[in-house]
């Protein structure tokens, strides 16, 4: 009884996997924006926290556009980064932490090579710091606000 459970629940999962692989809009219909821009920033925490330890860093996504937008930010990165340090007023890039640097990344990356309303992608930067970055002090969500701010004014009039 018990092996024909089992060889059920591995055909299951054979078929869930093979849709998944051959499909990826049924496994992934209900992702949110939101959880994609999640997977991205955590791969460019993890190539920061990489290269500061000089290894070599190959990132794993479970959804598939976040791959994407995680190699064309990547392949534009140095003009990225060049963007915010015009922005950060006596301050360096470097001196940021490593989870904020991926937050700001990726609003800049949404700012320069997307169609999204502005006040979005920043209000959505300050989310993601709140959730993750945000110490006991609450104030790197106001940093982060300050910094795409006047990137934004800058960038798109």
């Amino acid at each position: 009884m018990h092996i024909k459970l089992c060889i059920f629940l591995c055909a299951i999962v054979s078929i869930y996997v093979n849709i998944c692989y051959n499909n990826s809009e049924v496994c992934y219909m209900n992702v949110t924006r939101r959880e994609i821009r999640v997977e991205v920033m955590n791969a460019l925490y993890q190539y920061d926290l990489y290269l500061s330890d000089r290894l070599p860093f190959i990132p794993y996504f479970e959804i598939e556009e976040a791959e994407e937008i995680y190699n064309e930010l990547m392949s534009r990165i140095a003009f990225l980064d060049q963007i915010i340090e015009e922005h950060l007023y006596e301050y360096s890039l470097g001196r940021l932490a490593f989870l904020d640097r991926a937050i700001i990344r990726l609003a800049v990356y949404e700012m320069v090579d997307t169609d999204l309303p502005v006040q979005i992608i920043i209000d959505e930067a300050i989310e993601l710091t709140k959730i993750y970055s945000d110490l006991d002090d609450g104030k790197q969500h106001r940093f982060t606000n300050k910094v795409l701010d006047n990137i934004a004014k800058t960038r798109r009039g």
